[in-house]
């Protein structure tokens, strides 16, 4: 019995020696190179660790692209400004009062012929180092930059127009300020853009500008959000139908309040903004990255290919946020608010920014009233700021004509302000009315030829190439690489077309104009 035991005994001392030498950790430093085969527990923990060091690299890369987009983040509330100003109310009210909201589609569609057209121009400006006005100076003949820049002139004039009579109906309803003097009061801006606006200074006051014009964006969404909140719009699901094509934006009727829509939405001088705003961060990641070292003449500025291949892609999708986010939302809400209010009403026909402060105030609330006015006045002070940007743009790259700022602002104003003041003095807010929708119509002229150079040099190679120069190393003789980063021939193929589709619907405005047809 007790050799019985005793074998039993050396037997299991065996099998736990045996499973303890399977179970061991394999010793790297000493010669025995039995195979280490790993526990449940052991192989669960490895795959556990790799998923968290995947997950870790992960959570890096994530938030290196917000840190970095979040340096991009300025230029976009800029151009959306431009997207939001006074001549959008005019054209959205009469919209919606008209068709309710079915010309939604309409508003969508502006938004993203807008964001592909604000893409071109980042581009441009990212590969060139210049604005569309100075890419055309650079690339065409004396006498035809003389005929852009007058045209380019005039849709700046236009725009301001649309400014103007914002900022003076908002301060009238506000603070009871005659049209006359709220007409006059608004060259003040003038003051405020020549004290903020240096984009040839820091980095910090050109974000601090961005940021207050951001600020002036925030506060009319916020506005035109709770106007939509008090509004009783008849159903989400009927606004909603709006966005989808239908029948009513191809009759004659919609059609023409369309046409006057695409041209209140893409506004010529966000061209020249959306290609010269990207500069200033190009230049300050070229200096960080010491490709760039700054001098007292900057024009001599140019992109690194790697700026622009670290830096396109973050301007493309800043401004493309920033439109799809404010100003496709402030435009729906203008049209939805008007389709509430007036649609099958008989002040469906006298649609104006005077109005619909009116129907606001009687029919839903004095404060909801007062919120549409301030909305009008932050939008037509913002839109003011950023059209004295996108002048000095069109002076100094069009036929370099180097005034001071407050001079050449002054001037533009002024031309502004005399057709206002004299409608202003003579008819009142009707008449004020009238010069209004006018604007928007010559904006809608100008869009095809002011866009046209736009397509032309993104879609070129010759203006859209960028070199950088290499070493090599066996030899030691500089090599010149060529990158070509024009549009391939998809994108030109839809670029033209989109030009296209713009430029038949302004003709058409044309000869409806020309026969004496409206709506």
């Amino acid at each position: 019995m007790s050799s019985h035991s005793a074998n039993s005994k050396d037997m299991i001392e065996m099998k736990s020696l045996e499973s303890l030498t399977v179970t061991r950790p394999y010793n790297f430093a000493s010669n025995d190179r039995s195979t280490y085969l790993p526990s449940d527990e052991e192989g669960s923990f490895e795959h556990s660790t790799e998923k968290k060091t995947k997950l870790s690299k992960y959570w890096k890369k994530c938030s290196y692209e917000i840190r970095e987009y979040c340096k991009f983040i300025g230029p976009g509330f800029l151009i959306a400004v431009a997207y939001i100003d006074p001549g959008n109310y005019s054209t959205d009210l009469d919209a919606g009062a008209r068709f309710q909201y079915k010309l939604l589609f309409i508003v969508f569609l502006s938004n993203l012929f807008a964001v592909y057209l604000q893409a071109l121009c980042c581009r441009l400006g990212s590969v060139t180092g210049f604005d569309l006005a100075r890419n055309c100076r650079e690339h065409y003949h004396k006498y035809v930059c003389i005929v852009f820049y007058i045209l380019a002139e005039a849709a700046i004039v236009a725009t301001d127009i649309a400014e103007v009579i914002g900022t003076a109906v908002a301060l009238k309803i506000l603070m009871k300020i005659p049209l006359v003097a709220g007409v006059v009061i608004t060259i003040l801006d003038v003051l405020l853009v020549l004290l903020a606006w240096r984009p040839e200074g820091s980095m910090l006051g050109v974000r601090i500008f961005e940021a207050a014009v951001a600020m002036l964006v925030l506060v009319v969404a916020i506005s035109f959000a709770v106007v939509l909140g008090r509004v009783h719009i008849g159903g989400a699901g009927q606004v909603f139908k709006g966005f989808l094509p239908n029948s009513t934006v191809f009759s004659r009727e919609g059609l023409y309040s369309s046409i006057g829509i695409l041209g209140a939405t893409v506004m010529p001088h966000s061209l020249f903004l959306g290609s010269g705003l990207v500069q200033t961060r190009l230049k300050d990641f070229d200096v960080r990255t010491g490709n760039y070292v700054p001098t007292d003449d900057c024009s001599d500025y140019k992109p690194s290919i790697q700026t622009i291949r670290h830096s396109l892609t973050y301007s493309v999708v800043e401004v493309t946020l920033s439109l799809f986010t404010f100003a496709l939302f402030t435009n729906s809400s203008i049209l939805i608010v008007a389709g509430a209010v007036f649609y099958n009403t008989s002040n469906a026909d006298t649609s104006d920014l005077f109005s619909i402060y009116d129907l606001l105030t009687k029919y839903v609330s004095l404060s909801c009233g007062k919120l549409f006015a301030v909305a009008l006045l932050f939008s037509g002070m913002s839109a003011g700021y950023v059209c004295t940007i996108a002048g000095q743009m069109v002076s100094e790259g069009y036929i370099n004509w180097n005034l001071r700022p407050w001079i050449r602002r002054t001037l533009t104003r002024s031309i502004a302000i005399i057709p206002c003041l004299v409608v202003a003095a003579a008819v009142g807010q009707s008449g004020l009315n009238q010069v209004l929708n006018a604007s928007q119509v010559c904006l809608s002229i100008l869009l095809p030829i002011l866009t046209f150079p736009l397509v032309m040099f993104t879609c070129s190679r010759k203006v859209m190439s960028t070199y950088s120069e290499t070493v090599d190393e066996e030899t030691g003789q500089v090599i010149r690489n060529v990158h070509d980063l024009s549009l391939g021939w998809p994108m030109t193929i839809l670029t033209w077309l989109i030009w296209l589709f713009l430029t038949a619907l302004n003709l058409l405005l044309i000869i409806w104009l020309g026969m004496g047809v409206s709506y």
